[in-house]
């Protein structure tokens, strides 16, 4: 009789692998399943982690041809598109590797092959090529993450109408590029070709871009990027792409609500208005687990969904598409199901967008605040106050912190800033422990640094900042 595992986990993204990683560590016998040739999912092979990386390259691409003159730097670069893309693809074969490593280490069996569940501890494994196996299993895990949205009328080829994964691949820079979607990837990917050369379009159904996110924050990010070469037509839809024979393509837009359409040329259009949950034949409907009126897989507070022994985390289920999410996910339900008792604060997950500057939110914006009718104060401080960012050069963006107006507990923040990403968790940190304003300002930040703009943020929902 063939070895019984206690956890079958569908998916090596971000919340699969931790979810076995951890499920390994707490003494479970755990095995994989994933259909790509490599781990890491979405994130890892054609999402955070690429895209990252040639956000990186591009920046510094653009540093070097309009920033490096200015700190007496003379430098003349020369674009190697085909240098920088190995260089992303790099770092994709080291990330996932070392998940490869990580499976190795923990003594996780891994399955190549599609994951279909059969039955309550049966799954099924379909591999590309040879015989189709069934593994006996006491938990499952659904960690099967999510694919890009598309619209009616456009069809991705990957080759000129592409999503995220085309937008990480382009063999030469495109000289003009058509965003559908002013979202963070849609900005990421069209910030990354904006450096190398090319016009950017963004189009945006709302009459805003990055939705959710604070709409000061979002003014400013919008004026920022027009200021870097991208345009923006707001309150617009693309209702059709139609790829020519020159090889450029033309695209149909409408006003949102209805009016006189127009056309736009281009040379490529990104799709980039969403991700939706992937769960295309995993069994589901054949085991009878519920989802939702979005395709996402129902659950309770404990990941649980309506079938006994079966779970799901990640972007297959209800909640914020953050790899970040995913992998918290995944490693609670691990200890769930190991008889523990973990506890995810959602209201706490930090974001951030990638551009330059950054973008980085936590909590609850004022839009949000002023809808709940809940009282609060501002402590707001710019980068052009700030000594460490007026020396490299990053003055652009502010800090802003939101507070409860008679407690001063720290309800939300923003920053936008170089690196905010790397700023944002000290907040988090604070509003963990239910801290205070008045906490953050009296807690020492090292100088210089741009993290002081958070404790001159904090000062002013008090008597003041300091240096401003």
């Amino acid at each position: 009789m063939a070895d019984i595992f206690d956890l079958t986990v569908i998916g090596s993204g971000p919340g699969g692998y931790v979810c076995a990683i951890r499920a390994a560590q707490l003494g479970m016998k755990v095995a994989v399943i994933e259909k790509w040739p490599t781990f890491g999912g979405t994130c890892l092979n054609i999402g955070c982690i690429p895209s990252k990386a040639l956000l990186h390259a591009s920046e510094m691409f653009e540093e070097a041809s309009t920033g490096f003159a200015g700190l007496g730097i003379k430098v003349k670069p020369e674009l190697d598109l085909a240098t920088m893309m190995g260089h992303k693809d790099a770092v994709v074969t080291a990330n996932v590797s070392g998940i490869e490593f990580l499976f190795n280490k923990n003594k996780i069996t891994t399955f190549r092959g599609t994951g279909s569940i059969t039955a309550p501890g049966k799954v099924l494994v379909t591999p590309e090529a040879g015989a189709a196996q069934t593994i006996e299993t006491r938990s499952i895990v659904i960690a099967t993450g999510s694919v890009p949205a598309s619209l009616p009328g456009i069809s991705i080829d990957e080759d000129k109408v592409v999503s995220s994964t085309g937008a990480l691949s382009f063999k030469a820079v495109p000289k003009h590029l058509l965003v559908i979607g002013g979202g963070i990837i849609g900005l990421e990917l069209g910030s990354v070709w904006a450096r190398l050369g090319a016009k950017i379009t963004v189009v945006e159904y709302l009459d805003r871009i990055l939705p959710g996110l604070d709409s000061e924050a979002a003014r400013q990010m919008q004026r920022i990027l027009q200021k870097q070469g991208m345009s923006f037509q707001l309150s617009a839809k693309v209702t059709g792409v139609v790829t020519n024979a020159d090889g450029s393509v033309t695209a149909t837009v409408e006003p949102a609500a209805g009016g006189e359409a127009k056309t736009i040329s281009a040379d490529a259009v990104l799709l980039a208005v969403g991700r939706k949950p992937y769960t295309t034949g995993l069994g589901l409907d054949v085991v009878g687990v519920a989802l939702d009126e979005r395709g996402r897989v129902r659950t309770d507070g404990h990941f649980q969904t309506n079938v006994p022994g079966i779970y799901a985390i990640g972007d297959a289920v209800a909640g914020p598409m953050l790899a970040h999410k995913a992998s918290d996910d995944g490693a609670a339900v691990a200890e769930i199901i190991a008889g523990q008792s973990p506890q995810i604060h959602y209201e706490l997950i930090p974001s951030v967008m990638y551009t330059n500057p950054e973008v980085a939110w936590i909590g609850k914006s004022e839009d949000e605040l002023k809808a709940a009718g809940i009282e609060y104060k501002i402590g707001k401080f710019p980068y052009t106050a700030n000594g460490r960012a007026k020396a490299m050069h990053a003055t652009q963006g502010y800090v802003k912190v939101l507070a409860d107006a008679t407690t001063d507990r720290v309800l939300g923040a923003q920053i936008v800033a170089k690196n905010a990403g790397e700023m944002i968790h000290e907040i988090a940190v604070l509003m963990g422990f239910s801290g205070a304003a008045e906490d953050l300002a009296r807690t020492t930040h090292a100088h210089p640094t741009m993290s002081e703009a958070i404790r001159e943020a904090a000062l002013m929902c008090g008597d003041g900042a300091l240096h401003i």
